[in-house]
C-alpha cells in the first residue's frame, strides 16, 4: 500500500479509501472514546492499562468493545508496521456507529473501530502554562473518567493558552482546584514530594499518570493554584511521554 495506512473494522486499508458512514455518532454527536498508544520497537505499551479504561468507558456509554485485547494489540501493531514505523503514536478510536438523526442509538449497535499511526512527536522543551479563564473541568460528571470524543473544554483552553502566549492551559475544576492540563495530568513537586490530584478533583486516569505515582511515590491530593505557583517542579505527563512544565501566568 502506498500512503498512509489505517485498521478500520478489521482490516488495514488506505487511508484515501476508507470511509466512514456520514451518519456515524461519532462524528454527529461525539458518542464514542479513543486512546492514544505509544508504540515501541513495534509493539504498543501499556495495553493492559489502555484497554482496561476503553473497556471501562465502553461500559460507561454502553458500547460494545470489539475484538478482544489479543486482536487489539495485533492491530496496534500492524497499523503501525503497514505505515514504516517501529516507534509511533497510535489513535484507537472507538464510536457507536451509524444511527439515525436525534439521540436514541439503534437497539442493535453496529460500533466503528479504528486505528490510525503516526511518528511519535520529538522532545520538547518545557511548556509555558497559564490558568484557563473560559472554561473549567466537572469534576462531577462521569465522562471526566472516561476519554470521550468530545474534547471542546480541552480545544477552549488550549486555543485560550495559545492566545495568552503560552504553550498549555491548566483546567480547574468546579472548585476553583486544579484538575489537570487541557490533554496531560499534571503533576506538581511541593516540599520534595510529587503531588496530583486524584481523580474525584476531574483528573482523567491517564495510563502514564498511575506508572509515575507509582515510580515516583506521588500523593494523590486536591491541589490549588497557588500552590501551582510555587511548586519547586511541574511534570505534564501524557501516555507518550512526560513533559517539563513550568506556570507563565497563574491568573488571567
Amino acid at each position: 500500500m502506498s500512503g498512509p495506512v489505517l485498521w478500520l473494522d478489521g482490516a488495514l486499508v488506505p487511508a484515501a479509501e476508507a470511509r466512514i458512514d456520514p451518519a456515524d455518532r461519532g462524528l454527529t454527536l461525539g458518542d464514542g472514546l479513543f486512546e492514544t498508544i505509544r508504540v515501541e520497537g513495534g509493539q504498543g505499551m501499556r495495553l493492559d492499562a489502555h484497554f482496561a479504561r476503553l473497556g471501562q468507558g465502553a461500559d460507561l456509554l454502553g458500547l460494545p468493545v470489539p475484538p478482544g485485547d489479543d486482536r487489539l494489540a495485533d492491530a496496534v501493531a500492524a497499523v503501525a508496521g503497514a505505515n514504516g514505523l517501529a516507534d509511533a503514536a497510535v489513535r484507537l478510536t472507538l464510536t457507536a456507529g451509524p444511527g439515525p438523526r436525534g439521540l436514541p442509538r439503534p437497539t442493535v449497535p453496529r460500533p466503528t473501530l479504528m486505528l490510525t499511526a503516526a511518528s511519535l512527536p520529538p522532545p520538547q522543551g518545557p511548556a509555558r502554562l497559564v490558568v484557563a479563564t473560559v472554561t473549567c473541568r466537572n469534576e462531577r460528571s462521569p465522562l471526566s473518567r472516561v476519554k470521550s470524543l468530545n474534547y471542546l473544554d480541552s480545544i477552549l483552553a488550549r486555543n485560550e493558552a495559545t492566545a495568552r502566549g503560552a504553550d498549555d492551559a491548566v483546567l480547574l475544576n468546579t472548585r476553583g482546584r486544579v484538575a489537570e492540563a487541557s490533554a496531560a495530568n499534571l503533576f506538581a513537586l511541593l516540599d520534595g514530594v510529587w503531588v496530583t490530584p486524584p481523580v474525584g478533583e476531574g483528573a482523567l486516569p491517564g495510563v502514564m499518570r498511575a506508572a509515575m505515582i507509582r515510580e515516583w511515590a506521588a500523593v494523590e491530593r486536591a491541589l490549588t493554584v497557588d500552590e501551582l505557583g510555587r511548586a519547586e517542579a511541574i511534570r505534564l505527563t501524557t501516555a507518550l511521554g512526560v513533559r517539563e512544565a513550568r506556570v507563565s501566568r497563574c491568573r488571567a
